[in-house]
């Protein structure tokens, strides 16, 4: 039986072989090495494709931004994790990302993928899905979005902060401004 990822329960559990330790990538990610933070998981549909790869170095360039709010970025798609690394070695003007902040999740068997809700069944990859999960594991945020659109590393940052803002936030709210 699988989960199914719901907003307000917890976030389906999760392992992962991963690009942590890059270079013998013997390094599993799982859901609970990011209790007691906040943990952005993005899925993506392919390694090597055209819009994935401005998502992950566009979120990867503002990493600090996520840490300074308690927050751990982890991506993940349904490619091996030896093909990630190779993206991630091959130099971004060559077609691959290059180094990136945070490691990439392999979910070969499409589990994670099928539990968060984002599989493409019938063609084995994921679409872009974004969840956000608290510090004790509970889902607070879900959104999906079709293949061709990328993600605003602005508005993750902005529900982000808004979750953690502890209060009703009324639309558009941003950082600073008071909550209902």
């Amino acid at each position: 039986m699988t989960n199914t990822a719901r907003v307000g329960q917890p976030a389906p559990d999760f392992t992962m072989a991963s690009t942590r330790d890059l270079k013998k990538l013997d390094q599993p990610v799982r859901l609970s090495d990011y209790r007691g933070k906040w943990l952005v998981l993005f899925f993506y549909p392919l390694d090597f494709t055209f819009v994935c790869p401005t998502e992950i170095t566009a979120l990867s360039d503002r990493i600090e931004d996520f840490r300074a709010n308690d927050a751990e970025v982890l991506g993940a798609s349904t490619d091996s994790v030896h093909s990630h690394r190779a993206w991630i070695q091959r130099p971004k003007n060559e077609g691959g990302l290059g180094p990136i902040n945070f490691p990439l999740g392999s979910d070969v068997h499409r589990t994670v993928a099928r539990d968060y809700g984002v599989l493409v069944e019938d063609q084995g990859f994921a679409n872009r899905g974004l969840f956000i999960i608290d510090p004790e594991g509970v889902l607070r945020y879900s959104v999906v979005h079709d293949l061709n659109v990328g993600r605003s590393v602005d508005e993750t940052l902005r529900v982000l902060q808004a979750l953690q803002a502890g209060g009703l936030c009324p639309a558009n709210w941003k950082p600073g401004q008071k909550t209902i």
